[in-house]
């Protein structure tokens, strides 16, 4: 295997690991709000605060993740992740109480910061502009195989043996990340693998980084909002006032909250592929941005047509659409984002775009339903949505076309 299969393979078993350590936490989204009392919780606002503390207790902790890779190799990151995973999963099926479910959910917390940034830092190492955005889609897509499982399998699984034996089942066969980690993954030094010269002090504007590094961060962590946050949340809410709690199809009568899951579902699927070639694309001539500014656009329009009654297949074929250009901007924006990290310090640009993701990510549900709490329609916020991607269409386009410029100076000076 040459040098480029190689690093590719990184990649991908990285991807795996990460999906395997998934299974148990996707898992919880759909049976811990039915289940909750069997592990000892009182009420669903319980429910609610364990499936979102694991990504606010991310926030302080990136920074130490990103720290601490500096001093020890990739493969020891990811031992500590694996091993986290299956001590949080299995704890989930013999652990009761609040306190405690607490407890494991901020742990998992820490394990995803070690997935991810060391997903981030392998992709790094093993691109080069030429497949950057393909490695990115790559890994995207792989470790997304991990919430479909976990929802899937895990709802299945539920019904036919119970809560507890599910996750504890799910929590021992991430131990065969371990070996995938040790077979698959070089000794490279993590300081060699995510440190990179250094810029230029003129072209320094905040924590070392350049002003269009800020602007990959800052439009990742609104997308995150937008996406993650916001979209995700509250699609089934917009389900249920469009289409009411159950709708027929055929003769099947199908929850919407089990249509919504699906849709979601689907999504997953498509994305190992999807994402993997929407990242090929973005590598070729053109470049990432013709690609994100579509994208850009799709989603505003989808956003708009989201809160309208119309008949139930033509806005399902509606939404996934809206799903397919989130699956490209999340790509993209992780590519853009790698992209700025060659030529300075790498480890501290994508630690800090991990906090602003999981910031984004974090406050998006929290800020949609304060505002329906406060009077706030499904059209206002979606509508506000759309603005807020226009936003973004109008100042990345900006951003295009001074690169064109500049390339059409330096191709005439030459």
């Amino acid at each position: 295997m040459n040098e480029v299969g190689r690093r590719k393979k990184q990649v991908t078993i990285v991807a795996l690991v990460t999906a395997l350590c998934l299974l148990g936490d996707s898992m919880l989204y759909i049976t811990l709000p039915i289940f909750y009392e069997q592990v000892g919780l009182q009420s669903l606002w319980e429910v609610g605060l364990l499936l979102s503390i694991n990504r606010f207790v991310r926030i302080p902790m990136n920074p130490l993740v990103g720290f601490m890779y500096r001093k020890f190799q990739l493969k020891t990151g990811l031992y500590i992740a694996v091993v986290l995973a299956v001590i949080t999963t299995v704890g989930y099926g013999i652990g009761t109480g609040l306190f405690i479910w607490v407890l494991l959910r901020l742990l998992w917390g820490i394990a995803w910061s070690f997935l991810r940034l060391g997903g981030f830092f392998t992709i790094l190492h093993a691109s080069t502009d030429r497949n950057r955005g393909e490695n990115m889609g790559r890994y995207n897509g792989l470790y997304r195989l991990g919430s479909l499982g976990g929802m899937i399998g895990g709802g299945v699984l539920v019904s036919m043996i119970g809560f507890q034996p599910t996750v504890i089942a799910f929590g021992l066969s991430m131990v065969i990340g371990i070996p995938l980690v040790y077979k698959g993954i070089t000794k490279n030094p993590s300081q060699n693998l995510v440190v990179t010269p250094e810029i230029t002090p003129k072209k320094k504007v905040f924590f070392g980084l350049t002003c269009k590094a800020i602007t990959t961060i800052t439009s990742g962590m609104i997308l995150a909002f937008l996406i993650q946050g916001m979209f995700n949340s509250s699609i089934s809410l917009v389900m249920v006032m469009h289409f009411g709690e159950e709708i027929s199809l055929y003769r099947w009568t199908i929850g919407i909250t089990a249509l919504a899951g699906t849709l979601q579902g689907v999504r997953w699927l498509w994305e190992p592929y999807l994402a993997v070639r929407l990242g090929r694309v973005s590598d070729g001539e053109q470049g990432r941005l013709p690609l994100f500014l579509l994208a850009l656009v799709v989603s505003a329009m989808g956003f708009v047509f989201i809160p309208i009654p119309l008949p139930l297949a033509i806005w399902l074929g509606m939404i996934l659409f809206v799903m397919a250009a989130s699956t490209t901007l999340t790509t993209l924006v992780d590519a853009l984002t790698s992209d700025e990290a060659q030529g300075q310090d790498a480890n501290r640009l994508m630690t800090i775009y991990s906090v602003f993701l999981d910031l984004g990510a974090a406050m998006g549900p929290l800020v949609s339903y304060f505002l329906f709490s406060i009077g706030g329609t499904v059209v206002h916020v979606f509508n506000g949505a759309a603005v807020v991607f226009m936003m973004l269409f109008v100042y990345w386009s900006a951003i295009y076309f001074q690169t064109k410029k500049e390339q059409h100076k330096a191709s005439i000076n030459v």
